[in-house]
């Protein structure tokens, strides 16, 4: 498989065929993230795909899932996207599902019709960077859309038929903005009621704008207990009609996994009891945190 660089994908991915169809991010302007900064944006040709794709049916016949990389595979136009897709279902028999990063941008250059046509072809789940439901610290740290927006495209993504899921970050609100940031986002995310939420928490990479506003004392990064402080806020306000919330990403403090609203009070007391005993064994320790 010819990688560009370091590849990301979600943690649900873990046992997907991941193939890159694009290199970089076509947004790569969040100030907290320096995943895509090395690369410049492209689609690669359909010709390069295929060889990765005979590559990986060499090596393994019966494929179940397979992730589309890198950071907005979904920007790719329809009329490109598609036969990629094509390719990927008429290659693996048993697949079961395609999943893909998608952005407001790219979603919404995507009519309903247009992802159900890719739903029909193993399009499964959407991934959605909500990151926060504050517009105000969405616009801080150079998101490029609006909760408007990304409440459009979250409800293209379900009208089509394909699974949502949305992940959020603590702390990006910083400690100045940190309790309306966690509760505008559980508000948020019960407006858009997707099936996944995951919650990762905030980890100042070197060389972002995030990390120079820390470095020069204009932006304060919450603590570990605030971090959780924010966790018990966002599922305190998040109403949704059935979703996995997760916070078990290796960049969280304190894993938890539950299904809302079955599990919101179990979640909320047990967050609250580490809050009360601040005992640090009971988080994850700093050296241990990782994206």
């Amino acid at each position: 498989m010819k990688y560009e660089g370091m590849i990301y994908r979600p943690p649900s991915e873990a046992h997907s065929l991941i193939l890159q169809v694009s290199i970089g991010c076509s947004h790569n302007k969040c100030a907290f993230c320096g995943s895509f900064k090395e690369k410049k944006f492209r689609v690669r040709s359909l010709e390069e795909i295929r060889q990765d794709v005979e590559e990986a049916k060499a090596y393994e016949r019966y494929v179940r899932r397979v992730f589309l990389a890198d950071g907005d595979a979904l920007i790719i136009p329809q009329k490109r996207l598609v036969p990629i897709v094509d390719l990927i279902g008429k290659s693996f028999p048993k697949l079961e599902r395609i999943g893909v990063y998608g952005n407001a941008k790219s979603i919404l250059k995507k009519s309903v019709d247009d992802l159900r046509t890719l739903k029909e072809m193993g399009v499964g789940i959407i991934y959605l960077g909500v990151e926060s439901g504050d517009q105000a610290t969405l616009d801080r740290v150079c998101k490029g859309t609006t909760l408007d927006k990304m409440a459009e495209a979250a409800s293209r993504v379900k009208e089509a038929g394909i699974v949502l899921s949305v992940t959020v970050l603590l702390g990006l609100g910083g400690v100045e903005r940190s309790e309306i940031h966690a509760a505008a986002t559980g508000k948020f995310l019960s407006r858009i009621d997707p099936e996944y939420i995951g919650a990762l928490s905030l980890i100042v990479v070197e060389g972002t704008p995030l990390a120079a506003e820390v470095e020069r004392g204009t932006f304060i990064v919450p603590d570990p207990y605030k971090m959780l402080e924010e966790l018990a806020i966002m599922i305190e306000n998040t109403n949704v009609t059935h979703a996995f919330f997760a916070s078990n990403h290796a960049s969280n403090y304190l894993p938890v996994k539950v299904w809302l609203p079955e599990d919101k009070d179990r979640a909320l007391r047990a967050i609250r009891h580490v809050l009360r005993q601040k005992d640090p064994s009971l988080l994850r320790p700093e050296y241990s945190r990782a994206l």
